[in-house]
């Protein structure tokens, strides 16, 4: 059976505009002429929230650089890359004083899941906010050296901190996370965590460990959450996360066994359910009203390809 359940949406925080141009990130004069030129902006970032403009056309996630060091206390400023010719940043402001910007009614504050999920800018500035805050969060938790304690200085545009003391470079890191759908023929598995919104359900998912594939982790973790052996596992694709700052790596795994064992640590439940249910939670009908992630979410995509091609996701 095939299910056709319309154009397939955006996949959140992925398809970059901007072109991110490293070997430009040490050239302080490249680097200065992009932010004095009147092309030059930035995304004003405290902490979890965002800083949006209030426009006729919505909101603009978009300000001068010396407009939005102008909201609140700032700490570091990043080169995100290239918008054309127009140089993009971001900028860290403190987190209470954004806070306290909620009032202003020239703009609006909010978090990035609610801009994404709620369509509050346009899609060409998800995947940049997303790599502005990842890289902002990053700086936030990375200010003193790990290896010797020592208060570390940014560099190369706010992609490097080197330590002054034991001369220790540190890189922005990237937390790769596993999500993936077990199948059992025409059944799959999805489980239900305690911070879901009221009767959503979803893939699996958990850290990739060290020394581990993503083949092995996606095995690891199934079987950990709900006492589910699999097999073949089959890549599907990857979306950045920046909360704070993942990597979701999407795949499909085959099912050996079905008797489900949750880890309630993890999980509140998980279940089977067929294709036919699972197509009815795409269009708002199944009869427990129970609704999937929503399409910022890669674990859309993952379960819908699922529902669309059947066994074919396998290759």
């Amino acid at each position: 059976m095939s299910f056709d359940l319309g154009p397939k949406p955006l996949l959140g925080y992925t398809a970059s505009i901007l072109a991110r141009v490293a070997e430009r990130r040490s050239d302080a004069a490249f680097l200065a002429a992009c932010e004095a030129d009147q092309r030059a902006a930035t995304f004003a970032i405290g902490g979890e929230l965002v800083v949006l403009k209030k426009s006729r056309n919505g909101a603009d996630p978009l300000f001068r650089p010396e407009e939005a060091r102008a909201l609140a206390p700032t700490a570091e400023s990043v080169f995100l890359g290239l918008a054309g010719d127009a140089g993009r940043f971001g900028i860290a402001l403190d987190p209470e004083a954004t806070k306290a910007l909620k009032g202003r009614p020239d703009l609006f504050v909010t978090d990035l899941r609610s801009i994404a999920v709620q369509g509050l800018v346009a899609p060409e500035h998800l995947a940049p906010l997303a790599e502005a805050k990842a890289l902002l969060a990053w700086h936030a938790r990375h200010r003193f050296c790990a290896n010797c304690g020592a208060a570390t200085n940014v560099s190369q545009a706010g992609w490097k901190r080197e330590c002054p003391s034991c001369k220790v470079e540190h890189f922005p890191r990237t937390d790769p996370v596993v999500i993936m759908l077990a199948i059992d023929g025409d059944r799959c598995l999805l489980g239900r965590a305690g911070r879901f919104v009221a009767n959503m359900w979803s893939c699996l998912a958990g850290f990739v460990e060290p020394g581990e594939s993503i083949e092995e982790a996606a095995r690891r973790e199934t079987l950990e959450e709900a006492g589910i052996v699999c097999g073949e596992v089959k890549y599907f694709r990857s979306q950045p996360w920046p909360f704070p700052m993942s990597l979701m790596i999407g795949c499909h795994a085959r099912a050996t066994n079905s008797d489900i064992t949750v880890d309630r640590e993890e999980l509140e439940d998980a279940r089977w359910f067929t294709r036919d249910e699972v197509a009815l939670m795409f269009v708002g009908r199944h009869p427990e009203g129970i609704s999937i992630p929503p399409p910022i979410a890669i674990a859309h995509h993952i379960i819908r390809a699922w529902v669309e091609e059947g066994d074919g996701v396998f290759g």
